[in-house]
């Protein structure tokens, strides 16, 4: 245990699925624990409104949070860089909040993945209907324009 700033404090490493680690101190406030996770303090304060993390208040009304909370921040993280939101989060959240190693080891988790990859599947479809709606329509505008149109004033591409 050592004190910083004023305050005891004691370390300990996280280690992730992908073999890196990272050491941190149990009791950080908003800023250390924003900067340990490599997001802003703005983040962090969504995710608390959001309830995916809820640090403890010490009697001077400031944010205490451990090792739990930055975990927690990661995990957010990097489920946004997949493509899940932090409004969706919950479910991975709950699942390292019950003891789980991973986030993904809970049904719910799963199920999660599997509504993202159903949204995905859906936007996928419908920008290729976009696709192949543009593309004919380019198909019937370039065998619609007359020989004569080119010398119209308007702008046509030359081949």
């Amino acid at each position: 245990m050592g004190r910083t700033g004023g305050r005891i404090s004691s370390g300990f490493t996280v280690t992730f699925g992908a073999g890196s680690t990272l050491t941190a101190e149990v009791d950080m406030r908003i800023s250390e624990l924003a900067e340990r996770a490599g997001v802003t303090v703005k983040a962090v304060r969504y995710y608390e409104r959001l309830g995916l993390v809820s640090p403890e208040r010490l009697g001077n009304g400031y944010r205490e949070y451990g090792d739990e909370h930055l975990r927690a921040v990661l995990e957010i993280r990097e489920l946004a860089a997949t493509g899940i939101p932090p409004g969706k989060a919950r479910p991975f959240i709950d699942c390292l909040g019950s003891g789980h190693a991973h986030s993904d080891e809970c049904p719910a988790s799963r199920d999660a993945y599997r509504d993202g990859l159903a949204e995905l599947d859906a936007a996928i479809a419908l920008l290729e209907r976009r696709r192949e709606l543009l593309a004919s329509r380019l198909h019937g505008a370039e065998h619609r324009i007359p020989e004569a149109a080119h010398g119209c004033g308007c702008t046509v591409p030359q081949p």
